[in-house]
């Protein structure tokens, strides 16, 4: 139902070609509040034309618009505001969410158009921590909201399963490491080997000569070297699994930066031939001075090959595999310069395509206002967390509803969901302080109470023995059921919003609103009584179900229906 567009007709009527509608669209705004009406058009831009005060403008403007749509238009200052027929909006909104079940807020800017998502990207042989996480459910989400705005995404894992910390665990496994032990908790038995090595160093800085001399000898396929890092990179396949399948997140494909090792001799042949590539100190970089960045570097002075070199060779790849029509590249803000450097360099060889290379940085994960990291052993594991987060959900939901069957099944989407959401609620580019006991509360602004919400609007449908065949929907006239029915209007503009921004935080905002909105409005109204309204109402309670479900899917959580 485009509101909006409606509103801007019936002015657009009465200006006489001074601003057309689309113009007079854009203009319009919500009020700040909401006794001031649904709608409001400024008169700002009509007073040099129409040499009269925007005032004096708003007063006649308001005057001459007439609609069934409108249950009023007034003059507010120099603003038009609408109040819109209750009744008439309640009844097609309502009966549109409940026809369109899921289908409701899905868009077509993305029809016949490919997006990559990179994002997730853990390390080999390191295990899937805390930070990783952000990448995983930002990505994930920004996934599932593209093809909700029509896309076809393709979701990419690039592993980090290349780079001299191979080198690093090759050494440290040879000299401290015991193929039982990393057979029988690889990830750990990794983690200690890769974290001694880093103590060791300190101390004896020529295991850091080995480790290069080890990277070196992979790079040029010695069979041991290659061998022990194909292993590295199973095993952490294996658990990293875990890791997904928990957060049921999954991926097109897991093409990591090994598997553009062959693939690199394009890109350096493209950079020489255009004359992009210069040396400096005997390394190869494409000069950046015009753009106030540094060098791109490209090789080192040894003839080793670098991220970028590996990120440029992955981004030609992907066009030819995949003719994107966006890239996004989910990944920290700390990496923000190297894609500047990246794009610009693929701008640089003429690619019109890396016009559409966006890169969507977040910030850290804090556990008590610092950052995490992995070299000295601080570090929070994710499955750990999860399975601790699924717990502490079943304690919750035992105290609040002992009779509950699936009880494993809703801790799950519980835990789980609380983590992600706790994530997703801010905006990414902010930091994230790291607290199981605020993800979990079943009030305030955390998943556990998005879907608590949906539980008990479920449970509501449930006792008016709800069925669409039957519904006889009149429409609602009530300020309460207003406040919500204006909310799932705003569903599919929220859903264009966190796109265009790379927000899913405005849905999961939107969300805890919704939330409250309907928690407001079941405090207030008896819904299952009333007969006259009970079909209406009942109504917009699955429209609310609908909405919560699926904005919380968008996020990657799960909608119980009990709690």
């Amino acid at each position: 139902m485009e509101l909006v567009k409606k509103y801007a007709e019936a002015i657009t009527l009465h200006l006489e070609g001074i601003l057309n509608q689309d113009s007079v669209g854009k203009l319009i705004e919500k009020p700040k509040y909401d006794e001031q009406g649904d709608m409001a058009f400024p008169c700002f831009s009509l007073a040099k034309t129409l040499r009269n005060s925007p005032n004096t403008i708003a007063k006649e403007l308001a005057s001459k618009i007439e609609s069934p749509l409108f249950e009023k238009v007034v003059a507010d200052g120099p603003y038009v505001n609408c109040f819109l027929n209750k009744t008439m909006v309640s009844k097609e909104i309502l009966a549109t969410i409940v026809q369109q079940q899921t289908n409701y807020g899905s868009l077509e800017i993305g029809t016949g158009k490919n997006i990559v998502i990179d994002f997730s990207s853990p390390n080999i042989a390191k295990p899937f921590s805390m930070g990783h996480l952000r990448s995983t459910v930002i990505g994930n989400s920004l996934a599932n909201i593209a093809e909700k705005c029509g896309f076809t995404a393709i979701r990419v894992n690039h592993l980090g399963d290349w780079g001299t910390q191979f080198g690093k665990l090759i050494v440290a496994y040879k000299l401290w490491g015991h193929e039982e032990i990393v057979k029988d908790d690889p990830i750990k038995e990794l983690l200690n080997l890769y974290v001694k090595f880093h103590i060791e160093a300190e101390n004896e800085p020529t295991l850091e000569d080995d480790a290069r001399l080890w990277f070196k000898k992979l790079e040029e396929g010695d069979e041991e070297a290659t061998r022990l890092w194909k292993w590295f990179r199973d095993e952490s396949l294996k658990e990293f699994s875990k890791i997904y399948e928990l957060l049921d997140v999954h991926f097109d494909s897991y093409q990591g930066e090994a598997f553009y090792n062959d693939k690199m001799a394009k890109p350096i042949e493209s950079l020489t031939t255009s004359g992009l590539l210069t040396s400096s100190d005997g390394a190869e970089i494409v000069d950046l001075t015009e753009h106030d960045l540094p060098p791109c570097l490209i090789k080192k002075s040894d003839g080793a090959t670098l991220y970028a070199t590996r990120d440029l060779t992955a981004a030609m790849y992907r066009q030819e595999t995949y003719h994107f029509d966006q890239t996004l590249y989910v990944v920290g803000q700390e990496q923000s310069l190297h894609f500047k450097q990246i794009f610009l360099v693929l701008e640089k060889l003429g690619y019109d395509w890396a016009k559409g290379l966006v890169h969507i940085p977040f910030g850290f994960i804090l556990k008590d206002g610092k950052k995490m990291s992995t070299r000295k052993g601080k570090i929070v594991l994710l499955e750990e967390v999860i399975k601790e987060a699924i717990e502490l959900a079943k304690k919750n939901i035992e105290t609040k509803n002992a009779a509950i069957i699936n009880k494993d099944e809703i801790a799950k989407m519980v835990g789980v969901g609380a983590i992600i959401f706790h994530d997703l609620k801010n905006e990414r580019q902010n930091s994230v302080e790291f607290s199981l006991e605020e993800m979990l509360k079943f009030e305030g602004t955390t998943g556990p109470y998005v879907q608590y919400t949906h539980a008990r609007a479920c449970s509501i449908l449930r006792k008016g023995n709800y069925s669409l065949e039957n519904l006889e929907l009149t429409g609602l006239n009530d300020d309460q059921s207003w406040l919500v029915v204006k909310l799932l209007i705003e569903f599919p503009n929220v859903i264009e919003k966190s796109f265009n921004l790379y927000e899913p935080s405005q849905i999961a905002k939107y969300l805890i609103e919704l939330s409250q909105e309907f928690n407001k409005y079941y405090g207030r109204v008896k819904i299952l009584t009333n007969y006259g309204e009970q079909d209406s109402r009942l109504a917009l309670v699955k429209a609310v179900t609908l909405v919560l479900k699926e904005g919380l899917r968008l996020l990657g959580l799960k909608a119980p229906e009990e709690m």
